[in-house]
């Protein structure tokens, strides 16, 4: 419900273009592709007449090559008719959109680079949910030509490539002339209580010729409810600007979108603009079952019962002048083998220990547990995931309901069992200092971090969660198109449990419901343009949280949070060791 009050705003934005495109220049439905990776594949003059054929609108793994993870080579010959000249010219070039690349790319248009999105080792950066929309500047064209397009790919985990569109190579059009910029004041982009009401974007044309037509804006809950509607005409004369204000009262505590269309006759331009209000007061109570303590403390019982059987086995190609690498082996509930990834600064003494939990489906290697060279990293590859599945592959999709009809063998209880385990190898090590232990991760890490804080208590002293998974399931489905698609097919059609039975089940792995037994200092990191995570379940469990906590919402993120939350993240953890910050560690 809104409330009639008057408030000040400062506005979180986040920006989801779509785009009505009158000219598109035909691509062949397959491409040529070729794993690894050679210099010489972005030459517009390479012979790739030996490379297999492959859609572009879907990943590597799902079309040749089952669980591939590396280097992969996309190419494509284009036609160009010289016939969209004239209006490229007006419009300033093309277009190249490729969709989403998962997770690293490099894009050439006749051996030109265009466009990159993520970063290469060793500044691996993922950028698995971005939309790939690069310009090909006009003297890069071949026209009445064939004109060549090479993508460099590097994927690190899981699905792999090019996958879900569009793939298209349109003309540059009005929409792209017409920038929608929103205009706001806080920092982190999030309206607090008492802040005046109004609200602000500006058009800015960067057309030398003056346009007519209609500015729409819809005020839409993260929940779908529309709470306002405003129109304006468009006017823009050549390269102007123009602000538009909405006036509005204060929201219930959430998430919101302001939606604004813009266009005539002959184009249309949708922005998505998103702003959270006061989210530290978003109420989404706790509801574990009667038993729920009960219930994780017989699951210990039983962890404790299974004997870990750790090995260390040393991995001397992965080891450095300053780092010895190891594979561990152990055991976790119900016997099941895991792995995780042991990292240990060589020179003497005893470290503070941060354990990296995974996001799912991915799989965690030896280099991404490298904090430097006075923390130990362990890298724990949960049961079902990376190289812990010798005794459980439910695969994906199928992970989520394995086991989900029975709350003692679902497989998040074991998953939970396998972060107090990992646990229970650092605190056999002499290295460890046991009283700087930290956990984090994202995605499905992050609720892995939330519950290997509340599950372990006593043991953690810093945890950092980024865009956490598992928790607030009723709104969550309502919510996110997936993880509530695989759910509606086990519910609705084949009929295997109902509604109220997974939400049972669900509720005793319920991040919201373990959040309240967090002791240690919690930083959280979100993105606002989290369509997979939204904002409002990582706040469900956040809000839970009584020990010391802050968050950093992102606006133009979404699943995947930027760099700069990786030297917050280590900053944050580092202060809580009581070790030198990031900005100390580089002057030296």
């Amino acid at each position: 419900m809104i409330k009639k009050i008057t408030a000040t705003f400062s506005i979180a934005f986040m920006l989801m273009i779509g785009l009505q495109l009158k000219a598109q220049i035909q691509m062949p439905a397959q491409w040529k592709f070729s794993a690894g990776d050679q210099a010489a594949w972005s030459s517009p003059n390479f012979d790739d007449s030996q490379w297999v054929d492959i859609d572009p609108l879907l990943n590597w793994e799902s079309q040749m090559m089952p669980d591939y993870d590396g280097f992969g080579w996309y190419r494509v010959k284009v036609f160009i008719p010289s016939k969209y000249q004239e209006k490229a010219k007006k419009y300033g070039g093309l277009m190249l959109s490729l969709g989403k690349i998962d997770d690293v790319d490099m894009t050439w248009f006749n051996g030109s680079v265009i466009g990159a999105s993520g970063s290469f080792a060793p500044d691996y950066v993922t950028a698995w949910d971005q939309i790939r929309l690069y310009e090909v500047p006009l003297t890069e064209v071949l026209w009445d030509q064939y004109n060549s397009i090479a993508v460099r790919v590097f994927d690190s985990t899981g699905g792999g490539g090019l996958y879900g569109g569009p793939v298209e190579l349109t003309l540059k059009g009005l929409s792209e002339n017409i920038l929608v910029n929103p205009v706001f004041e806080a920092a982190d982009q999030i309206l607090k209580s008492g802040d005046n009401s109004t609200i602000r974007f500006e058009l800015v044309s960067h057309l030398m010729f003056k346009i007519e037509g209609e500015v729409k804006a819809e005020i839409v809950s993260d929940f779908g409810q529309t709470l306002g509607t405003y129109t304006w005409p468009l006017k823009l004369k050549a390269q102007q600007k123009k602000s538009f204000t909405i006036k509005m009262n204060a929201f219930d505590p959430g998430f919101y979108h302001l939606d604004i269309s813009v266009g005539n006759d002959e184009f249309a331009k949708k922005t998505r603009i998103s702003f959270g209000y006061e989210p530290e007061k978003i109420v989404s109570p706790a509801n574990p079952q009667a038993d729920f303590d009960d219930y994780w403390v017989r699951a210990k019982k039983e962890l404790a019962a299974v004997d870990p059987q750790f090995k260390m086995i040393r991995k001397d190609s992965l080891c450095t002048e300053k780092r010895e690498v190891f594979l561990i082996e152990m055991r976790s509930l119900g016997n099941v083998l895991i792995r995780a990834w042991y990292s240990v600064p060589k020179a003497a003494g005893v470290f503070p220990a941060v354990m990296m939990v995974q996001g799912y489906s991915s799989t965690i290697m030896p280099e991404f547990v490298d904090y430097g060279d006075d923390i130990i990293g362990l890298g724990l590859n949960i049961r079902g995931h990376g190289n812990s599945q010798s005794n459980l592959k439910p695969g994906f999709p199928g992970h989520l309901q394995y086991q989900l009809h029975d709350k003692e063998m679902y497989i998040y209880r074991g998953a939970y069992m396998d972060c107090t385990r990992a646990l229970d190898f650092l605190f056999t090590r002499p290295e460890v200092d046991k009283k700087r232990v930290g956990v984090e991760g994202g995605s499905q890490g992050g609720a892995l971090t939330f519950a290997t804080a509340a599950l372990n208590n006593d043991r953690i002293a810093v945890c950092v969660p980024g865009v956490p998974f598992l928790s607030d399931f009723e709104d969550y489905f309502k919510l996110a198109r997936w993880p509530a698609n695989e759910f509606v097919e086990y519910v609705e059609e084949k009929h295997i449990l109902s509604w109220e039975q997974v939400f049972y089940t669900l509720s005793y792995i319920d991040i919201k419901n373990l959040a309240a037994r967090i002791k240690a200092p919690m930083l959280m990191g979100v993105g606002l343009k989290d369509d997979v995570c939204p904002p409002h379940i990582n706040f469900a469990a956040y809000n839970q949280v009584t020990s010391p906590k802050r968050y950093i919402i992102y606006p133009g993120a979404g699943h995947g949070l930027p760099r700069d939350f990786d030297r917050a993240k280590m900053s944050f953890i580092r202060q809580h060791f009581g070790l030198a910050g990031i900005e100390t560690m580089q002057d030296q």
